[in-house]
């Protein structure tokens, strides 16, 4: 028999328990459908060894599916009054599996450790917040090799987009420097209480083996977002700013062996990373 995964009612009776509507600010939408439950968990590929981090659990739709399918995981909820009932949640649902969740009370944003290490990063991500949160926790938790988030449909085709195509941008480019990324899905609006406007993306996220590069990440970070900025100038006009002037870039771009005419958009990770290089080898001592 399967376990029981939250449906409209239960989120609904959850919800005027502890008197919450969802809000805007938050980006709360939660999801009200077993079967879209199902399908994130079996897009995730939860090992039954590993430890999950979910951000914004909410009222634990996810959570309940997560438990089934991982050891053990680790929740992160800004709201407090969702933060305190969802253990309670999870014991009556899943009598026992309480013991295998950690509730850490914080903004995802400003989470430096956690009191176990995840392996994995499962979660519906507030849209109007989603994208620094995936670089932040990438970022901070190495140890995390694979993801599956739901974020809003656009923001999902901009992570996984190839460089040269009009979406393509910062997001992309920065998910590259850790991951892999590639699309997973489509979520219609009806699975969700209260309905998006919008439907949403599932985006799948597999660690890279090692990092690409010995240089500083902020430093590759910095040279993408002087790039995109101005996304219509050419990379020599774009990186002016971040190098002093648009001789100084044009000396950067030559020395990495980039065609300064090109725009940002149409270099890859392997592109920034290569101006990064070139920067720090012959230009840094310099500056």
């Amino acid at each position: 028999m399967e376990n029981q995964l939250l449906g409209p009612q239960e989120i609904r009776e959850l919800a005027a328990v502890l008197g919450i509507r969802p809000t805007k600010t938050l980006g709360q939408n939660f999801v009200i459908d077993p079967n879209t439950i199902r399908r994130i968990i079996a897009a995730a590929r939860i090992d039954p060894d590993e430890t999950v981090l979910e951000v914004g659990p909410g009222l634990g739709s996810l959570t309940l599916g997560i438990l089934d399918a991982a050891h053990d995981m680790v929740a992160v909820e800004i709201d407090p009054p969702l933060a305190e009932q969802l253990p309670l949640t999870v014991a009556k649902f899943r009598p026992g599996a309480e013991e295998r969740i950690d509730v850490v009370l914080n903004d995802a944003m400003k989470v430096m450790e956690l009191p176990k290490i995840p392996t994995a990063l499962v979660a519906n991500l507030p849209y109007n917040v989603a994208v620094p949160v995936l670089i932040h926790l990438l970022g901070q938790f190495p140890s995390i090799e694979h993801a599956l988030v739901m974020v809003q449909d656009e923001v999902a085709d901009r992570l996984a987009a190839q460089p040269g195509s009009k979406i393509y941008g910062v997001p992309s480019v920065k998910a590259n420097w850790f991951c892999e990324v590639s699309k997973a899905g489509v979520i219609g609006t009806n699975v969700f209480w209260p309905a998006p406007k919008i439907k949403s993306g599932l985006v799948a996220f597999k660690r890279r083996p090692e990092l690409l590069s010995d240089v500083s990440r902020q430093l590759v970070f910095d040279i993408i977002d002087a790039a995109f900025a101005q996304r219509r100038k050419t990379l020599r006009a774009a990186l002016g700013p971040w190098a002093g002037s648009s001789a100084r870039a044009g000396e950067v771009l030559d020395a990495a062996g980039i065609d300064s005419s090109l725009r940002g958009e149409k270099l890859d990770i392997f592109g920034f990373i290569k101006i990064a290089e070139a920067y720090r080898d012959h230009f840094m001592e310099q500056a």
